[in-house]
């Protein structure tokens, strides 16, 4: 084109100088003209001062028919790319020295020529950040100094077709060098091709090391290789295409690897290079061992899990359980399996199981979905174990019901010790009840039963109102019964424990026992030998004898036999029955056995409840069997009970025996209390806010020849002590009273006197009290009703210690 351009310009010159007819030269233009418009790229011949002196169509076109110069033209797209213009600026210099040159510069797309760009560029987009790209080249015209030939073409899709191809290739290289598998090839002898990164570095080889030649395939081979292998044989047998193979990996450690490999040979079968895939097998086998022990580790948290664990089928059939599940059940897992989860729980609770295990489609409300708390479900069998059961859904790879697993905790132990919490509850919350009536009936039954002994001391036997005063006090003692009776039911009694010989009272009670249970009703009575002799309270002890008796009468309204039963039993071990828990040791038993009806095995876990009862109306208080209980743990002894529909009740109760020692000592003390004599002497400080009790005892106290200060509050107490100047030998104080109680008084005292001698009298129970003193040291107790004798006894004992 340069040439052409020359040509024809150095025709008009010549035709001008020679004369040569115009007509000629226009027709030669003519001919110049068609031939620069047939050029499809833009160009443009640039006089010395920067003017256009000529230009193609195409550039017309190229540049919207902006007449300037294509290096104007161009520096104006470019101005803001310092680069850009750059290259621009050099090739316009260079151009006007004579120098040709070329370039390609970025040209941004709202600057490109209409028609030009990336128009055409198809869903990749522009190359290089969006840009436009063009070819630019210069050409100084010879024997015209400083007239410049310009071109400029598109070149945008050619940038983005390299742009696209140099992405491709290198997510190719990408891929080759960092896959999970090495790749190498070698040729015929031995010498490194290529080898790809993941290769080296299994190798602890750099590229450069492997593809210089420095290290052959044999020289990481650490397999024993034939004499004679070829170089490029891995195996040492070129038959052979694939294998495994020792390699010497980084840091000298060896692994093995698989090899996979192919021999491109040329047409004379001679090796030209090998293309062969390695896989690192001692990576493999690590990864495969740890499966292997995460398996192990499942297997045996499975295995060896404190809960019972069952992955049973949608249909409900047992697949696997663990040990745990098997104890529960009381059979070996391999008897479990393809079992019916359903046959394992009791009937009571299948359709709750059966509801939680409902595909959602059928299921009710939220149990399909899953639980969102245990459900409790007794399992099937003796003992009948309670059991929390925990319910989770597993699925397929598909999304569907695969079956579920059910995890089992033994929750009987704190089902049982729940029991036990809402049992002593209930007793606590009805024994303050019953605590309070008790305290205001002993302090009437003191008074009573106190007046009844000091008129006893004027009317001898043989008085026409002695028998009358008698009535009384006998009458008043059965009131102190029924009150003991209530204090036992609530826990809250004083005992009065003594040596008791279990033949002797059973004989004493024979008669009262036959009455009671009516003429219907055979009672038949059978002694152990060697009994040996209990601790307890002899009228607390037949009252749970006499309330015993009464139930089982009741169990029979036709008629049948009441079996009382003794004897001496031996525990050697611990003896666990539902709430209850015996230690080991020796105990006399006390069986009461009736033939009635039974007790429904629902009912056996509330027998002992207060007010409970399955009797009709009216027809019982539903305390009988709870007094029962209480005295017999307080008397530090067990109670249990077993019973068949239809076939009758055992009760039986284990009373720890005492030792013969405490017997012998305590027989030769009751007899000297008997011989003594009760008057004294000394001074008493007597508080008592009850009137009526608080004369008896003062009255009591004087016939026996003590000095009595009488003090109706705390309050008055404190005051008359502190006045008092003579020393006072014993404190007689009531333990509850308004504002100042009988504890609260005795510590002031104490601080002051800490030798002064203190009896309570109270119609609680001991322990009630005791736990608000420091020491015990001097303080001594006598509980309400107490009578004269009691009274008088207690003080002569306390100031002779």
């Amino acid at each position: 084109m340069l040439e052409l351009l020359c040509l024809v310009l150095g025709g008009l010159l010549g035709a001008i100088a020679g004369g040569v007819g115009v007509w000629y030269w226009l027709r030669r233009r003519n001919l110049c003209q068609s031939v620069f418009a047939a050029v499809p790229k833009p160009w443009q011949v640039v006089a010395p001062d920067g003017r256009a002196l000529l230009s193609n169509p195409a550039l017309e076109d190229f540049f919207g028919g902006d007449q300037r110069s294509i290096p104007a033209l161009l520096s104006e797209q470019v101005r803001n790319d310092p680069e850009a213009s750059q290259q621009i600026k050099r090739l316009e210099e260079q151009a006007h020295k004579g120098i040709a040159g070329q370039c390609e510069i970025r040209v941004p797309p709202n600057h490109a020529a209409p028609g030009a760009g990336s128009q055409g560029a198809g869903p990749q987009g522009n190359a290089e950040q969006g840009y436009d790209w063009r070819f630019v080249a210069a050409y100084p015209l010879p024997g015209r100094p400083g007239c410049v030939y310009w071109m400029v073409d598109d070149i945008t899709p050619r940038r983005q077709m390299e742009q696209i191809m140099r992405g491709e290739q290198e997510r190719f290289v990408d891929l080759l060098e960092n896959a999970p598998v090495g790749f190498y090839s070698c040729d015929a002898e031995g010498r490194f091709l290529f080898a790809n990164h993941t290769l080296c570095e299994w190798l602890g080889l750099s590229q450069n090391d492997l593809e210089l030649g420095r290290i052959r395939l044999h020289d990481v081979v650490q397999s024993a290789l034939p004499p004679g292998a070829a170089p490029y044989d891995p195996f040492g047998d070129a038959e052979h295409s694939q294998g495994e193979v020792v390699l010497k990996g980084a840091s000298g450690a060896d692994f093995r690897a698989s090899i996979r490999q192919d021999v491109v040979r040329d047409a004379e079968g001679q090796v030209r290079r090998t293309r062969s895939v390695v896989r690192d097998l001692s990576r493999e086998q690590a990864m495969a061992a740890a499966l292997e022990e995460s398996e192990q580790r499942f297997e045996q948290l499975f295995a060896k899990a404190p809960a019972g664990i069952a992955l049973v089928d949608p249909e409900g059939a047992i697949q696997e359980c663990n040990d745990a599940f098997a104890r529960l059940i009381g059979r070996p897992a391999e008897e479990l399996r393809t079992v019916s989860i359903f046959r394992l729980v009791a009937e009571d609770d299948v359709a709750a199981l059966r509801g939680v295990l409902a595909p959602p489609a059928k299921a009710n409300g939220a149990g399909g979905a899953g639980l969102a708390g245990p459900l409790e479900a007794h399992l099937a069998g003796e003992g009948r174990p309670v059991c929390a059961l925990y319910v989770n859904r597993t699925q397929a790879s598909d999304g569907s019901l695969d079956g579920f697993v059910i995890h089992f905790v033994d929750s009987t132990e704190q089902k049982n010790l729940e029991r036990q919490f809402a049992q002593s509850q209930k007793m606590q919350a009805v024994g303050q009840l019953a605590g309070g009536i008790a305290h205001d009936f002993n302090n009437l039954l003191t008074a009573m039963i106190g007046f009844s002994d000091l008129l006893l001391l004027r009317h001898r036997p043989g008085d026409q109102s002695f028998a009358d005063i008698m009535q009384i006090k006998q009458n008043a003692n059965r009131a102190a019964n029924l009150v003991r009776q209530l204090l036992a039911f609530s826990r809250q009694q004083t005992l009065q424990p003594r040596f008791l010989n279990i033949t002797d009272i059973l004989a004493e009670l024979s008669h009262l026992l036959r009455r009671l249970i009516g003429e219907n009703i055979e009672l038949k009575m059978s002694h152990g030998r060697d009994l040996g002799v209990v601790k307890a309270d002899q009228g607390q002890l037949e009252q749970v004898i006499i309330n015993l008796a009464v139930n089982g009468r009741d169990a029979m309204p036709e008629g049948g036999v009441l079996t009382i039963r003794t004897e001496t039993v031996q525990v050697e071990q611990e003896r666990k029955l539902k709430d209850e828990s015996m230690p080991p040791g020796t105990y006399a038993l006390i069986e009461v056995e009736d033939s009635g009806c039974g007790i429904p095995p629902e009912h056996l876990d509330r027998i002992f409840d207060p007010f409970f009862s399955t009797k009709e109306v009216g027809a019982g208080t539903g305390l009988g069997l709870s007094t029962v209980y209480g005295i017999v743990k307080q008397t530090g002894g067990y109670v249990f009970v077993e019973s068949r529909l239809n076939q009758g009740t055992v009760f039986s109760i284990f009373l720890p025996q005492a030792a013969e020692e405490e017997v012998a000592e305590s027989i030769a003390d009751a007899e000297a209390q008997d011989r003594r004599d009760l008057t004294g002497a000394g001074t008493l400080m007597l508080v008592e806010d009850e009137d009526a009790v608080r004369a008896f005892s003062a009255r009591a106290l004087r016939n026996k020849g003590y000095n009595v200060l009488e003090a109706n509050s705390g309050e008055t107490a404190l005051e008359m002590l502190t006045a008092e100047e003579d020393a006072i030998d014993l404190l007689v104080t009531d333990v509850v009273m308004p504002r100042l109680d009988g504890p609260s008084l005795v510590k002031e005292v104490r601080s002051r006197r800490p030798d002064l001698k203190v009896i309570f009298i109270s119609g609680y129970a001991e322990d009630s009290f005791r736990k608000r003193l420091d020491e015990d040291a001097g303080i001594h107790f006598l509980p309400k009703p107490f009578s004269l004798k009691q009274l008088a006894g207690k003080v002569k004992e306390v100031l002779g210690e």
